[in-house]
């Protein structure tokens, strides 16, 4: 019995320590102190609104070079990519009938002159013998109604030559607008009829041409910022771009989309038509606005330190947007108003 009651004693004994260890509670572990640094309370700011949307490089206008009568292209001296001035001759239509017509008035109207030069000497013996008293007056005046018409015969020959002359001359093809040809898709030697483009050229300053969301109609005016990178250029307000301003909202909406032209500086016109990727200004918004140098970046992770009630401080990883405001980033997520930030202590 003795030696029982040893060994169950000795058991229960070792029990009751994994038991005790289990209760008890760890000493409580001392906050460290904030560190020295510059604080910043979290207030919200207003900050520039953006929206992303599609943007084109175009040309204020567009000046089509259409053929105005019927005929063949005989010759085209342009192509695309060259510059041309207001008034340069760039082709030109012939028509063969056009020829053939001119020659059918001009056979008229030297018929006709022939006719004048009768009625005039018939004329001029009717006048002598009128004098001498042999014809009555309405024989001269007969000579003279035949005379008056033959002369209109020639004026009018003439006029219907000189008006094929004219649609002959419409053949000729000018630039209506100084600027590059964007297209020429006309060969020389292709027949064409009146109404078809012959070339396609650039008119007025280059611009950007957006396609803005009607619902954003309402935020947009003349004078709003806009904001690409499509075009290198230097930091503009915290974005790696080039800024430019609202010039013309046109006032109709297509397809669910406004038209916003843009004057952008040093936009490059050598590629009419090619897209980019831009933003407008759409208003102002509230946003939680911090100098960088309160943002910490460890392994991918930012972080910020932010003061506890008891002063002590504590790194909490937050998420961050850039800021269009040079020098400040905006926090998304992570802190909220109120919370005290402690910035980087400078070495």
């Amino acid at each position: 019995m003795g030696k029982t009651g040893s060994i169950l004693a000795a058991s229960a004994l070792l029990l009751a320590l994994p038991l005790g260890a289990c209760g008890s509670e760890p000493a409580p572990s001392k906050s460290a102190a904030a560190p020295a640094g510059e604080r910043l309370v979290l207030q919200p700011s207003d900050t520039v609104q953006w929206q992303d949307v599609p943007a084109e490089v175009a040309t204020l206008k567009e000046a089509q070079v259409l053929a105005r009568i019927p005929g063949i292209l005989t010759t085209i001296t342009v192509r695309e990519g060259d510059m041309v001035r207001a008034g340069q001759v760039i082709g030109r239509i012939v028509d063969n009938q056009l020829g053939f017509q001119a020659g059918a008035y001009g056979a008229q109207a030297a018929a006709a002159q022939a006719q004048v030069t009768q009625a005039q000497a018939e004329w001029k013996r009717v006048k002598y013998l009128y004098d001498k008293g042999v014809y009555a007056k309405a024989r001269l005046e007969q000579a003279q109604a035949g005379l008056d018409t033959a002369r209109a015969q020639v004026r009018a020959a003439q006029a219907q030559q000189s008006a094929v002359g004219a649609v002959a001359g419409q053949g000729t093809i000018v630039a209506p607008a100084s600027g590059r040809v964007l297209r020429a898709d006309v060969p020389a030697g292709a027949p064409v009829a009146p109404g078809v483009v012959v070339a396609v050229i650039t008119s007025g300053p280059t611009i950007l041409r957006l396609a803005v969301p009607e619902s954003l109609a309402l935020l947009i005016h003349p004078g709003s910022r806009v904001s690409t990178t499509g075009f290198g250029g230097a930091p503009v307000e915290g974005v790696n771009g080039v800024e430019g301003r609202v010039i013309k909202i046109y006032p109709s909406v297509i397809a669910g989309q406004l038209t916003v032209d843009v004057e952008l500086p040093g936009i490059d016109n050598t590629l009419i038509g090619r897209r980019i990727a831009a933003r407008i200004e759409t208003g102002t918004r509230k946003a939680l606005l911090v100098p960088i140098q309160f943002v910490t970046n460890r392994f991918g992770i930012d972080y910020v330190s932010v003061l506890a009630k008891d002063g002590s401080a504590a790194q909490v990883p937050v998420q961050i947007a850039p800021s269009a405001e040079p020098g400040r980033i905006e926090i998304l997520s992570g802190v909220i108003a109120g919370d005290t930030l402690i910035g980087a202590t400078p070495r």
